[in-house]
């Protein structure tokens, strides 16, 4: 609850210094042709089944917040509300209500981010190029980005070094298939292949971030696969103890890389021949 009251206090602080050209209390009906997307918007994708179940919500029942836009040559251009924007689209809206506000490029964009920040709206990597936007563009340092969205100063600069990652690293990131914090993790591999290789073992495994910063050292400098020791559920344990009574051989059941295996050990083609023998006529007896 703390966080959000901080954040709301950022926008307000953002917000505080543009005098709007209308009452807040009051927003305007624009014909949706006049509005235009915000090329500098950092939400980049958009969640379809939530775009879809917001399009239906709003056929029914309209557009219950109002849209921040600021004037353009060619109309009104979206500082927050994009996603509202692009379901009342999709709902075959006409109109929608907004609040104009007077927003230069540089106020638009940091409205824009602290909206989306305040909502959860963005994954990783856009929460870390908008952050990136401010640095390069707005020249901000990161303790005043820091400020400007109630984050902590270490908090920026660990988002911003996410960009650091290989490409394919980032795009898991924004699929959701990693966490910020395997991400993080991850950044202590030294070199690029062996950080992808670290991620792919994370997904395939469904690794904790723990087990990642665990996993993290053994990557550092070595090219050798590492196999990663994944804890089996009892049904595998129990399956394993049957056939190894069953059989009188050390049994395994184990998943890797998302196959399911059995592994039957043995120690020359005698015993090889007896498994053999042994698991036939099972089958015969089902049979």
């Amino acid at each position: 609850m703390a966080k959000k009251a901080a954040l709301g206090k950022g926008l307000n602080a953002l917000m505080g210094d543009m005098e709007p050209l209308e009452s807040p209390k009051t927003p305007l009906e624009v014909p949706l042709k006049e509005i235009h997307r915000n090329p500098g918007q950092p939400r980049v994708d958009f969640d379809e089944q939530e775009l879809a179940e917001l399009s239906d919500s709003i056929e029914k029942h309209g557009v219950l917040q109002p849209l921040l836009v600021r004037p353009v040559a060619n109309g009104y251009e979206i500082i927050a509300g994009e996603r509202r924007y692009q379901a009342a689209k999709r709902a075959g809206l006409k109109e929608v209500p907004v609040l104009i506000r007077e927003a230069d490029d540089s106020e638009s964009f940091r409205l824009a981010l602290v909206e989306n920040l305040q909502r959860s709206d963005l994954n990783p990597i856009e929460e870390a190029q908008g952050y990136k936007t401010l640095m390069d563009k707005e020249k901000l340092s990161q303790t005043k980005i820091a400020e400007e969205v109630s984050k902590s100063r270490a908090y920026v600069a660990n988002a911003v070094r996410l960009l650091d990652l290989p490409e394919e690293i980032q795009d898991m990131l924004s699929q959701g298939l990693l966490t910020a914090g395997h991400a993080r993790a991850i950044l202590a591999v030294a070199d690029e292949e062996n950080r992808v290789r670290l991620a792919h073992q994370v997904v395939d495994n469904n690794l904790t971030v723990r087990q990642t910063e665990n996993l993290a050292p053994l990557f550092s400098g070595s090219t050798e696969t590492v196999h990663v020791r994944t804890v089996s559920p009892d049904s595998y344990k129990r399956a394993a103890r049957q056939l190894r009574e069953a059989l009188g051989t050390p049994v395994r059941v184990k998943s890797v890389r998302g196959k399911n295996k059995i592994e039957i050990q043995f120690e020359d083609e005698d015993e090889l021949a007896r498994l053999v023998s042994s698991i036939v006529r099972w089958e015969v007896r089902d049979v």
